[in-house]
């Protein structure tokens, strides 16, 4: 049984499938005679005090989005780091086609939403929520494709999910922050010079990274600023490789990385998804979900994201600005740009930024992320599942 376990949790899909199991949980919890305790605990109120110096009181919900959540913007600090010094994204010709289709999956989803809610200016902070990307859940489809999906298409998409996290690690810094706390501002500062300091005096020691890093949460949170940014910012301070004392090459980006990645995708993903992708559906009608936020995240995540990477990708290579990937299609890459309609826990996290009152839209908002999310990786699963690489068909 042991075994058993261990070999799925090896494989790329085993994160994907443990959120959707992850996911049923919460809507049978939300929408049964659990719906209290449920609703209960994502609403009991935990405390972090230090005598009178601190105090930090947040529902469980809260210190999910913002604590759970820096962790994993570690993980992806670290691997986009990594990537743009050693990885798939240290050459700019490798970079091109890949940035251009994230920009085209982030403008288009926008600009649709806009179109259904310009009218109102509270309807409009989530605009965002459409261009988001969620990895963990593509990556599985595609690993359960197995072979059909060359690595060069794998390659791409990752590279386009690292460009659509930096652009949504921005969107949060730049237009869901609340007002500075300026004093706060100051001690983080301080923080980030440390830590910039640990790293060019090539310190190894995580320990103390976590320290100052933990330190600088606390900061980053009373700040105004979303706290999940701390998670980026140590990432990029912790050096990527150096020769120690015994004149060894050691990697602490690495030793972190390989360290956090399981608490992420089976521990910190999975009770991000329970707390959030919850609703409750038994009063939700059909007038309220044709609402302006509920048609223009759909549309956004469904026919935005595949419309704009794919058409913007099209038009660059057309352009002789890029190539297609090695041995892919344009029905392959098609397949992938569905896939990118799938936003889930992106999408829900900053959801939850834009639309505090998660009751605001009577939940038809997460309804919409969750089908918009569904109906793209089931499309996208099935055109990958038909169609063939440039070997086997002619390219368009």
């Amino acid at each position: 049984m042991k075994v058993l376990v261990g070999k799925f949790l090896e494989k790329e899909s085993s994160s994907g499938i443990i959120l959707i199991f992850i996911t049923i949980i919460a809507l049978i919890f939300s929408n049964t005679f659990l719906s209290d305790f449920y609703n209960t605990f994502l609403h009991t109120t935990i405390e972090f005090r230090i005598g009178s110096i601190l105090e930090i009181s947040k529902p469980l919900i809260l210190w999910v989005n913002d604590g759970l959540m820096a962790i994993f913007f570690l993980m992806i600090g670290l691997e986009i780091k990594r990537e743009l010094i050693l990885g798939h994204l240290s050459k700019i010709s490798k970079v091109t086609l890949p940035l251009i289709g994230a920009f085209g999956g982030m403008v288009v989803p926008a600009f649709i939403f806009f179109l259904f809610n310009n009218h109102n200016d509270f309807a409009l902070r989530g605009w965002a929520i459409p261009t988001a990307t969620d990895i963990a859940f593509t990556l599985g489809i595609l690993a359960l494709l197995g072979r059909r999906v060359p690595t060069s298409l794998k390659i791409f998409l990752m590279a386009l999910a690292i460009f659509d996290d930096l652009g949504a690690i921005l969107i949060i810094a730049f237009f869901y922050t609340a007002e500075l706390s300026f004093s706060s501002l100051a001690f983080g500062t301080v923080c980030i010079f440390i830590l910039i300091l640990l790293n060019r005096f090539k310190v190894t020691y995580l320990s103390v990274y976590a320290l100052v890093g933990f330190i600088l949460w606390i900061c980053v949170l009373k700040t105004g600023v979303h706290a999940t940014l701390t998670g980026i910012i140590l990432a990029f301070t912790i050096p990527l490789s150096i020769i120690n004392e015994k004149r060894k090459h050691i990697s602490p980006i690495r030793t972190l990385e390989h360290f956090i990645h399981n608490w992420v995708a089976y521990f910190i993903l999975p009770i991000f998804a329970f707390v959030n992708a919850g609703i409750d559906l038994r009063h939700i009608s059909i007038d309220q979900m044709n609402n302006s936020v509920s048609w223009g995240i759909f549309l956004g995540l469904f026919i935005g994201k595949q419309l704009g990477v794919f058409t913007f990708v099209f038009l660059s290579v057309k352009l002789n600005i890029t190539n297609l990937p090695t041995g892919v299609s344009w029905a392959q890459l098609y397949g992938i740009s569905v896939l990118t309609g799938v936003g889930f826990t992106m999408s829900l996290f900053i959801d939850s930024l834009a639309y505090v009152d998660s009751s605001s839209f009577f939940y038809t908002d997460k309804l919409a992320i969750l089908s918009g999310s569904l109906l793209s990786g089931i499309v996208g699963y099935l055109i990958l599942l038909k169609v063939k690489g440039r070997k086997n068909i002619s390219n368009l």
